[in-house]
């Protein structure tokens, strides 16, 4: 172990003050399931390190019809808010109860591939990230806080504080697949979200997750599924799409090949369910 020094803020002001003076070799964790498996096969030697247990950001309330998430909030207390009902199920598709009591949304948008399931559905829910630093606080959009593999817009001395969740309209659908039925990494996730008003969808997220280098939209298909009729030729030719325009790749759990082929499964899947009525907000 190389940790000289373990920093337990007690405020988010005292959090940034230890993040200004220590820089980029302090090493900010908060429920650990991320980054003590780097520190214990010596991927990751941090000499400094601060956990945010006590930082004052484990708020989660229901706000304005939507929901305000703490970065430090759990995943077994997001299980269990009753507000935003496929946040629920995406929290109990990940890990084991004992990772979730200690694991954090704000850490599983850290979470590399194929691993950030609540983070697809935050994404296909239009959450936000809120980030603070020496200039201030900022809102950014979740679907511009990823860009690239493990990188993400955080710039020196900013910290992730929470996301919020807004009211949004419309069916939801979320489907993990791995290859075991609980506390597996995923195969492919798919979050959907589709607002219609008649037959006709008037608006459409579809997430993807373990289908490329971080959770991802995929936009093409939903300007597909907009306009249309949620029918099952429709519902093929948007599967068709998201699966082209996914980024799989191939690890120990399933080949690029395959991953491709389990979006287009996956996502006809998920809008199945919402035309059949399966999963409401």
């Amino acid at each position: 172990m190389t940790v000289t020094d373990y920093f337990l803020p007690g405020s988010l002001s005292e959090a940034l003050d230890l993040l200004g003076a220590h820089g980029p070799s302090l090493m900010v964790m908060a429920g650990g399931t991320v980054a003590m498996p780097l520190v214990n096969d010596g991927i990751s030697l941090p000499g400094k390190v601060m956990g945010l247990r006590h930082a004052g950001l484990d708020d989660l309330r229901e706000e304005g019809g939507g929901l305000y998430i703490g970065a430090t909030v759990t995943l077994t207390r997001l299980l269990r808010q009753r507000a935003v009902p496929m946040l629920s199920e995406a929290a109990r598709s990940t890990a084991s109860w004992s990772v979730r009591n200690m694991a954090t949304v704000g850490g599983n948008l850290f979470t590399p591939p194929p691993g950030g399931d609540v983070a697809v559905a935050l994404l296909a829910l239009d959450a936000s990230v809120t980030l603070a630093g020496p200039a201030g606080t900022r809102v950014v959009p979740l679907g511009a806080f990823h860009t690239g593999f493990m990188t993400n817009v955080l710039q020196d001395g900013e910290l992730l504080t929470g996301l919020r969740v807004p009211a949004v309209a419309g069916d939801t659908a979320y489907l993990k697949f791995g290859r075991k039925a609980a506390n597996t990494p995923s195969v492919v996730t798919v979050a959907v979200r589709v607002a219609r008003r008649g037959d006709t969808v008037t608006d459409a997220r579809i997430a993807l997750g373990a289908a490329g280098p971080h959770p991802l939209r995929a936009g093409a298909a939903e300007r597909a599924l907009v306009g249309s009729t949620l029918g099952p030729e429709v519902i093929e030719a948007v599967a068709a799409v998201a699966a082209e325009e996914s980024q799989p790749f191939s690890d120990g759990v399933a080949s690029e090949w395959y991953r491709r082929r389990m979006v287009r499964l996956f996502v006809t899947r998920a809008l199945e369910r919402i035309r059949q009525g399966g999963e409401g907000r």
